[in-house]
């Protein structure tokens, strides 16, 4: 996976602060198709980074639908969560709809002062913070301290001894890709919450399934604000059930490995610059990145581009049946 090396030189030094930047997302394909027309089955999405094959889905049963979530499915989630992820004893773990609603909620588990979020990453926890009231801030010292990592776009991977504010929010959601750099022995420190998420590396998005894992009092804080059933009984049978499967998640890293190395190729033969990302999505240097967007979008290819950088274009991986589209779009 890059690292940050080559990255901080390419920066636009016109990049918006993190309150500021417009809370652009990849996806909304339906846009691309209403400018550049066809139909959804001639597009592939590269936009986001999700994993293009995701987790084969176990029968659910009519249960799952019907009744409300119960105590011991919600459990075993947990305890299927803790083994997966080495979680440390001392440390809680809460399931909920998606990452992203515990990211909206962390800012009020503190009061309002200052938070470090050192930009360009995910401007979702920028918003979360500036809406609650905090000052948010590039460096520090603050109160708070939110990383991702590895960080979206470029792939940093933080240092413990750079995390530093008593309220610190470690987002993990694509680092089920190398799990050997997680932070996760940080959960059971005081003041800390790690995230993790089931829509990148699981490839299930629409499953709506994330994790908050750290300091007791934090979690009972967003437990709270969860209330009960907060993820649905579909959810937890799928989610119990992936944790549970080592070999599938060992399998998938070593070929989300393989097509990193091979779009590198792809991108770098084309003309661009890998300058960072992860084994889920790629960061590349190009001379105009809203050029190269327009010409994938004419093959029917849709991707990333940053309102901070003119120079920046970032890409998920293609399914494994449509690599040839983006061949013949880069030649």
């Amino acid at each position: 996976m890059a690292e940050r090396s080559s990255f901080a030189a390419t920066q636009d030094p016109a990049q918006a602060s993190a309150s500021g930047s417009p809370r652009d997302h990849g996806g909304n394909l339906a846009a691309a198709i209403a400018q550049y027309g066809g139909s959804r089955e001639d597009w592939i999405d590269l936009s986001t980074g999700i994993n293009p094959a995701p987790y084969p889905l176990p029968p659910l049963l009519a249960e799952d639908w019907t009744a409300l979530p119960d105590q011991d499915a919600q459990q075993a989630l947990t305890d299927a969560a803790r083994r997966f992820w080495q979680v440390p004893d001392s440390a809680e773990i809460l399931a909920a709809p998606g990452a992203s609603a515990l990211i909206a909620r962390l800012p009020v588990l503190r009061p309002a002062r200052s938070v470090q979020i050192t930009t360009p990453t995910y401007n979702e926890h920028a918003a979360a913070f500036d809406n609650c009231g905090w000052q948010v801030l590039e460096v520090g010292p603050t109160d708070a301290q939110v990383v991702v990592h590895p960080n979206n776009p470029d792939g940093r991977l933080w240092l413990p001894e750079e995390l530093k504010a008593p309220f610190c929010i470690i987002d993990e959601s694509f680092c089920d890709i190398c799990p050997e750099r997680s932070l996760i022995n940080r959960a059971a420190q005081p003041g800390t919450v790690v995230l993790k998420s089931f829509g990148k590396f699981w490839g299930l998005a629409g499953l709506r399934l994330g994790f908050a894992i750290g300091d007791p009092e934090l979690i009972a804080g967003l437990r709270a604000a969860m209330g009960p059933w907060a993820v649905s009984g579909p959810a937890l049978r799928v989610g119990t059930h992936a944790l549970n499967d080592k070999n599938w998640a060992e399998a998938t890293r070593l070929e989300l490995a393989d097509g990193a190395s091979r779009l590198d190729q792809l991108m770098q033969h084309a003309g661009a610059q890998t300058v960072g990302g992860t084994d889920l999505f790629r960061l590349y240097d190009v001379e105009d990145a809203r050029a190269w967007q327009e010409r994938l979008a004419r093959a029917h290819i849709w991707s990333r581009i940053f309102p901070y950088s003119t120079r920046f274009l970032r890409l998920g991986l293609p399914p494994a049946d449509r690599w040839s589209q983006l061949e013949t779009a880069l030649t």
